[in-house]
């Protein structure tokens, strides 16, 4: 229906943001689980989660972002990691389990359990 209500223009900003890294770090286990056999998965799915992180590394390299500058620095960190981890996993020198365990910690600040990194 064209004026169905938007939920997600609804939902709070951090619940969305939640949701996007749920979304990737469930993507980036299952095909990490069946890489032997769908190599190209793996790879998309890699390639979803650093676009995630690149969108997130924008946000907080902005001068008007409201976070604590020690912590946008921590997340921008965790962005150039994530950059350089994926490509080691694509080289097959690393797993994505690293990957799965910052995407955790950002969702566990998300939620307000504590720092998110």
């Amino acid at each position: 229906m064209g004026y169905a209500p938007n939920d997600a223009a609804l939902r709070p900003l951090r619940a969305i943001e939640y949701d996007a890294f749920a979304r990737v770090t469930r993507r980036l286990s299952q095909t990490w689980a069946g890489r032997k056999s769908d190599y190209p998965a793996l790879a998309k799915s890699l390639n979803d989660n650093l676009s995630l992180w690149r969108i997130l590394a924008m946000d907080v390299a902005e001068a008007s972002n409201s976070l604590p500058q020690s912590l946008r620095a921590q997340l921008f960190y965790l962005f150039e990691f994530t950059d350089l981890h994926s490509g080691r996993i694509l080289r097959g020198e690393g797993s994505v389990e690293v990957l799965v365990d910052v995407n955790m910690a950002v969702m566990r600040g998300l939620r307000g359990e504590g720092e998110p990194v």
